[in-house]
This record gives structure tokens, sequence and C-alpha cells, in this order.
């Protein structure tokens, strides 16, 4: 039989591009699979950040796990340029608290074709985290 608690074995953990097509969707999906049976769920670039630390959610602090996103082609286009610079225009529209001086430049960079768009953020997010292995599909 089969040990499935062999600490070798990273927990999989599957964010679908297929059920979501914007960020707000996007923080709705990690919270279904990262935050089960938590009252909290994701709602920012940070608080996404945050929940991959572990230790709350479905897996603990430093716990090897493999995140498989599926269909990230299609969320590379949901989360692209157009959605990339809605989100910082809307940021500069709202004022305070944000830095309007750096979100104007990550607009201008990213016009110019040189910035990150939504879906280079989220992956650069997680792989930050040395204990998170990202396999796009």
């Amino acid at each position: 039989m089969l040990n499935t608690s062999n600490k070798n074995t990273r927990k999989m953990i599957v964010i679908h591009g297929g059920h979501f097509s914007s960020l707000a969707g996007f923080y709705e999906e990690a919270s279904n699979v990262l935050m089960k049976e938590t009252d909290w769920k994701v709602g920012t670039l940070d608080g996404f950040d945050d929940i991959l630390y572990g230790g709350f959610g479905v897996f603990e602090n430093k716990e090897e796990i493999e995140i498989i996103w599926k269909e990230s082609l299609k969320s590379k286009e949901d989360l692209g340029l157009q959605t990339t610079q809605e989100f910082y225009e809307n940021k500069i529209r709202q004022g305070k608290p944000f830095n309007i001086e750096l979100i104007q430049q990550k607009l201008d960079d990213l016009t110019e074709g040189k910035g990150q768009t939504l879906f280079d953020i989220l992956v650069e997010i997680i792989e930050s985290h040395s204990n998170i292995t990202l396999r796009l599909e």
C-alpha cells in the first residue's frame, strides 16, 4: 500500500483558469482552493501572498506544495495588458491610500511594453515562495 503521508510527497493544489476571467474571479478561485473551511477570503495581491506562507487554510507553514494552474494561457490573456491597465487606472482614480506616482510609473512601464501584467505579478508572487512549485498547464 502506498504511504500517502510520505514527507517527499508534495500537496497538489489546482487553480483552474476556466473558473474565472478577472482578478476578482482569481481571488475567489484562490480562496476556494487555498482557504477551504475558513472565513478568510483573498481580496488583494498582498493577501494572496500572505496565504501562500501557509499555516492557515489547506497547507502548513513551509509545507512543500505544488500549484498546478490549469488553462494558464487563458488566465494570461484574461489578466493581461488590458485588465492590468484598468487595475492601475482604478487605483489612480481612487487616489489615497495608493502611491499614485508609483502606480503611474507601473502603468507607463506597461504601456511601453516593459511592465508586468497581473498574470506576471501573480506568477512572481507564487514563485517567490521557495516551498511552492508552480506548474502552468
